[in-house]
């Protein structure tokens, strides 16, 4: 609820139970005693069906305290905007985004200090230095496919820019959704440097369907056959090719080398000024606990953040062998933070978009 004082309320009968009334239903105090938690999230941990990570996991965790979980989806660049127009007016007490968007958020202030019950077993790398986020699922980014249409996967680059693929091949929006900035960040490595990758995507634009706020709106175009390819994560794509059948991940590789893939997981992070701080820890930590993190892969179809969880169901068999040969590399984040806008400005003008 929004934050504001009350204007004194005049000495007469009855004015102490009018005030207590009022100051319940507004003012910092009273949201913090709120039971509930909002949620930030980029997509792709909440089920087309109501049978995700997140559906899960939200679930479990209002059983257990009685803080109902209330969510609001979209893409991560999309959610850090969301965020930082009410920063005057915090609406949300957690915000999960994919790299390099937590890191944005991080920069612009929008992430309090906060680490939760078993973040020591989450790898450095998956974790901001500064205890602002942490991962809560591992991911990697990724193509897809449609294995009934185009039954072996395209494989390089430069295949997608065959006259086959016209308007028949869709990326999400560089800048507004976290996979859609991870196809400049995979073709400036691949391609080796800025340059190079805006004349690729440059010369791709001719087979792009256009743009697409939410990279988990394509899997279904891709399962149908309206498209052939589009972009997505392993985590996501592997989760929905269990009501998808059509869908085949595929990462891939400039002409004569192997194909390559960066980790892209869900960052969780506490907001500064959250109306309801200490649920958004408890959410945080619900999130982090042994129980959950079991169920990223069964249920999720994603990687576990922490280390000390060796899941061996069906769902980490597969998605162990979809990484097979896959070289695995780390951007400089650091440096994309710094220079996210400019490399986003030089996709706008190499594809006109």
């Amino acid at each position: 609820m929004p934050t504001h004082t009350l204007k004194p309320i005049a000495a007469v009968a009855g004015s102490l139970a009018l005030a207590a009334s009022l100051t319940a239903c507004s003012g910092t105090s009273a949201a913090a005693d709120e039971k509930v938690v909002t949620v930030y999230s980029a997509d792709g941990l909440k089920g087309e069906n109501g049978d995700g990570w997140y559906d899960r996991v939200f679930k479990d965790f209002e059983k257990q305290t009685g803080i109902k979980v209330k969510y609001v989806e979209g893409g991560s660049g999309e959610m850090v905007q969301r965020a930082v127009r009410e920063k005057s007016n915090t609406q949300a007490d957690v915000l999960v985004t994919l790299p390099p968007f937590i890191q944005q958020a991080g920069s612009k202030g929008l992430l309090q200090k906060y680490e939760p019950q078993g973040v020591d077993k989450v790898n450095g790398a998956d974790k901001s230095a500064d205890g602002t986020w942490t991962s809560v699922v591992n991911n990697y980014f990724g193509f897809i496919h449609n294995t009934k249409q185009l039954p072996k996967a395209p494989g390089t680059w430069e295949a997608l820019l065959d006259g086959r693929f016209k308007n028949k091949l869709q990326y999400s929006t560089p800048g507004v959704a976290g996979d859609g900035t991870a196809v400049v960040i995979k073709a400036m490595h691949d391609f080796g440097g800025k340059e190079p990758a805006m004349e690729y995507l440059k010369k791709l634009q001719a087979n792009n369907v256009g743009p697409s706020s939410s990279t988990s709106k394509l899997a279904p175009k891709v399962d149908k056959g309206e498209i052939l390819v589009a972009n997505g994560d392993v985590q996501m794509n592997h989760a929905q090719s269990a009501s998808m059948p059509n869908l085949g991940i595929w990462f891939p590789a400039k002409s004569g080398s192997r194909p390559t893939t960066f980790a892209l997981p869900y960052a969780a992070g506490l907001v500064h000024d959250a109306p309801h701080t200490a649920n958004g820890r408890k959410l945080l930590d619900f999130m982090l606990s042994e129980t959950a993190q079991r169920q990223v892969s069964a249920i999720g179809g994603g990687f576990p953040a922490r280390s000390d969880i060796k899941p061996t169901d069906d769902n980490a068999i597969a998605l162990a062998k979809v990484m097979e040969g896959v070289e695995i590399f780390e951007p400089d984040w650091k440096d994309i933070d710094t220079n996210l806008q400019s490399y986003i400005d030089a996709w706008k003008s190499a594809t006109g978009s």
